[in-house]
């Protein structure tokens, strides 16, 4: 009987090591750059966090940071500049995440190549879509030739 017991527990322990999370390996991967000039827009008025918005990042591994700004509202009750700012992030896999370092903006999106599409938050707004496309990038440097 007591071996029926321990191999029940032993296949129980095993199944339950198939739910575990993933390492830490395929937590960290990064599959993009995205470092460069990124030009968009986020759906809504420009005046309640929709409008056009510009990011320019600089990524170290998975780690990055940059700075965001957003068009400025001319008509209505914005606050100018309230989402413009400095922002870290990180990327894991083609998945980039990010906030705004005084807290008023933050958002994730999913990269491919040069475009990237996801939501942004704001503290005054709900989420919003938001598209991006890179429009420059730092030149990389070319393989040397044997």
């Amino acid at each position: 009987m007591k071996t029926i017991a321990w191999g029940i527990l032993v296949a129980a322990l095993a199944c339950g090591s198939g739910c575990a999370r993933p390492d830490w390996i395929e937590q960290t991967l990064v599959t993009v750059d995205v470092t460069g000039t990124w030009q968009g827009t986020v759906g809504g008025t420009v005046c309640s966090g929709g409008g056009s918005y510009e990011i320019t990042l600089s990524q170290l591994g998975p780690k990055l940071n940059g700075f965001v700004r957003r068009e400025e509202c001319l008509a209505g009750p914005a606050r100018v500049g309230e989402y413009s700012g400095s922002i870290v992030g990180t990327v894991a896999g083609d998945v980039f995440s990010f906030s705004q370092t005084n807290g008023s903006l933050k958002g994730e999106m999913t990269v491919s190549e040069d475009e990237m599409t996801g939501v942004v938050f704001g503290h005054s707004f709900s989420a919003r879509p938001i598209t991006l496309r890179r429009v420059d990038s730092p030149a990389r440097p070319k393989a040397q030739e044997p």
